[in-house]
């Protein structure tokens, strides 16, 4: 029993400069998401390209952080990648749908055939966009809000009925 009193109480000052890494990890993750939004803000960038952009570096840098975290606290990262590789080939099969709908986004949001504003017409649907996301393409129609999958949006044929005129 002395001897796991002993190991924690050495192990307590490496968990907390592991946490310290990690927390100073996050911060800088916070400080460059303002940074993003302020020059977003300057630039006149797509909000729904400064939303990926913001979701990116924040989820970079917490990953590095954490990796980083646990490397300081003394586990063995080499062998946390190599499981998450086979997790992750797993995992890739399971979300297919997910990450094919994320994909669509990304590629939707940089050759923005649409835009916020347009009024559109696809598989049936028709409305004003209102939001592009990552998952989904959220339209409004007669009160009505309507989810599409980006997946569904980038391999149907859309008609831009009318929207905002591009000025950029």
């Amino acid at each position: 029993m002395e001897g796991m009193i002993q190991r924690i109480v050495i192990f307590m000052p490496v968990l907390g400069v592991s946490l310290l890494i990690f927390l100073a990890f996050w911060v800088v993750a916070v400080i460059c998401q303002k940074i993003i939004h302020r020059i977003a803000s300057r630039s006149r960038l797509d909000p729904d390209i400064v939303g990926l952009l913001d979701r990116i570096v924040k989820a970079g840098i917490v990953v590095f952080g954490i990796v980083t975290a646990l490397g300081t606290a003394h586990v063995n990262i080499s062998a946390l990648v190599a499981s998450l590789g086979l997790t992750g080939f797993a995992l890739g099969f399971a979300l297919k749908d997910a990450l094919s709908n994320t994909l669509a986004g990304v590629l939707i949001l940089f050759y923005q055939p649409f835009r916020r504003g347009d009024h559109i017409i696809t598989g049936g649907f028709e409305g004003t966009v209102e939001q592009i996301d990552l998952r989904y393409t959220t339209l409004s129609s007669s009160g009505d809000k309507i989810l599409i999958p980006n997946s569904t949006m980038f391999t149907n044929p859309i008609r831009v009925v009318g929207g905002q005129k591009s000025g950029n």
